[in-house]
C-alpha cells in the first residue's frame, strides 16, 4: 500500500487508543495563545524561540520536565476547554471512536487548583464531544510517580469525592526511577476497593523488574510501555498466560533511547509473535510528533507488520480497554462492518 492508501484505510478503520495524555494532545496554536497570554510583549520571533526551548530535551526527565514547563502555561480550568478541542481534532483526524485518556492533575492542584472544578470542566467537555462526534472518552486520573506517595494519595482522595462517570481509574505515570511501582500499593489496592480501574507506566525506563512490581504489588491491569519485558522471557510468559495487555508507543520509546534505538528493534514484533496483547498507542502526540495513523504507518513500514497484523492489533485496543463486554461486542461488530 502507497502511504495515501493506508492512511485512508486506516483512518476508517474503527480504533481505540488506549495511552494518551491529555495535556500532550494540545496543539501549537494553544501552546502559542498560551505562552503569549503568560508572556505579553514578545514579537513573534521571540516566542517561537521561547516555546522552542520548552521542546528541547533528550530524555525522559527532560520531556517530564519540558511536560510541567507546558502545564505551567495554564492558567484557569477553563484552559481545559482548549485542550480538549484539540483532542477532539485529534481523535476525529485520526479515526479513533474510543479513548482512554490519562489527565495530570497535580501540577495543577500544586497551583491552587480546585479539583472539582477541573472535573466539571473534564465532563462537560467530554460529553460535548460525544454529542458532536459520537466519540466515547473515559479519563485515568494519573497520580504520578514523580511528586511520591503523599501526592498520589491526595489525588486519589480528591478523585473518590469527585466521581464522574467519565472517570474510571487511575495510572501510574511520571518517573519511574523516581517512585517505584511497590511506593503506591495501598494508593492501587484503595482505587480497586471503590471499583476503578488500575493501570500502571512500567518497564519504559527501568528494567524487567518494575514491570513486576506494578503487576504482582500495584496488580495493574494494563502495562503502560513494557518495552524492558524483552528482558525476561518468563515475564513475558506471564503477561500471555494473564492476558495482560501492553499500551506501546513505539516513537515514544525511540525517543527516550533506554532500550529502543531505532523503530526496526522495537520488541514489540516479538511481543505480538509471542500472543502477548499488544495495542498501538501515540503517547504525547505534541512532544514527539507523532499521532495514532503515524504510529500504525511506522508499524507497518519500519518494523514489519502485515495490513492484517495491523488489523489485529486495532481489534486488541477494544479488547483490552475497560468497556463494558456489551460495549466491546458493539465496536468489535463496527470494526468487522
Amino acid at each position: 500500500m502507497t502511504k495515501e492508501e493506508f492512511y485512508s484505510s486506516f483512518k476508517v478503520l474503527t480504533k481505540a487508543e488506549l495511552h494518551l495524555h491529555l495535556e500532550a494532545v494540545i496543539s501549537k496554536k494553544t501552546i502559542r495563545y498560551f505562552y503569549e497570554r503568560k508572556h505579553s510583549g514578545l514579537s513573534d520571533v521571540q516566542a517561537d524561540s521561547e516555546i522552542a526551548k520548552i521542546f528541547t530535551y533528550s530524555d525522559l526527565n527532560g520531556f517530564i520536565q519540558a511536560y510541567l514547563a507546558v502545564q505551567d502555561l495554564y492558567e484557569s480550568p477553563a484552559d481545559f476547554d482548549y485542550v480538549f478541542a484539540d483532542l477532539k481534532d485529534y481523535l476525529v483526524r485520526n479515526g479513533i471512536s474510543y479513548a482512554e485518556v490519562f489527565a495530570a492533575p497535580s501540577a495543577f492542584i500544586k497551583k491552587g487548583w480546585n479539583f472539582s472544578d477541573m472535573v466539571e470542566t473534564y465532563s462537560r467537555n467530554i460529553r460535548k464531544i460525544n454529542s458532536d462526534t459520537g466519540i466515547k472518552i473515559r479519563l485515568l486520573i494519573d497520580v504520578s510517580r514523580t511528586f511520591g506517595y503523599e501526592n498520589a494519595e491526595k489525588n486519589l482522595q480528591l478523585l473518590l469525592l469527585n466521581m464522574i462517570p467519565e472517570i474510571i481509574g487511575i495510572g501510574l505515570g511520571g518517573s519511574e526511577q523516581k517512585g517505584p511501582a511497590k511506593l503506591f500499593e495501598k494508593v492501587f489496592d484503595k482505587a480497586r476497593s471503590q471499583n476503578l480501574f488500575t493501570v500502571a507506566h512500567a518497564g519504559e525506563d527501568v528494567g524487567p523488574e518494575s514491570i513486576w512490581d506494578a503487576i504482582k504489588i500495584c496488580k495493574a491491569a494494563r502495562i503502560g510501555h513494557g518495552i524492558s519485558a524483552i528482558q525476561d522471557e518468563k515475564l513475558m510468559q506471564t503477561l500471555v498466560e494473564r492476558k495482560i495487555p501492553l499500551e506501546v508507543c513505539p516513537t515514544s520509546n525511540v525517543f527516550t533511547k533506554k532500550y529502543v534505538k531505532n523503530l526496526a528493534e522495537h520488541p514489540i514484533r516479538t511481543f505480538f509473535n509471542k500472543g502477548i496483547l499488544v495495542t498501538l498507542n501515540s503517547d504525547d502526540p505534541l512532544f514527539f510528533g507523532v499521532e495514532l495513523l503515524d504510529e500504525y504507518w511506522n508499524a507497518y513500514t519500519e518494523i514489519g507488520f502485515s495490513v492484517e497484523e495491523l488489523k489485529q492489533i486495532a481489534k486488541n485496543s477494544f479488547v483490552a480497554s475497560f468497556l463494558t463486554n456489551d460495549e466491546k461486542s458493539e465496536f468489535l461488530r463496527r470494526f468487522d462492518d
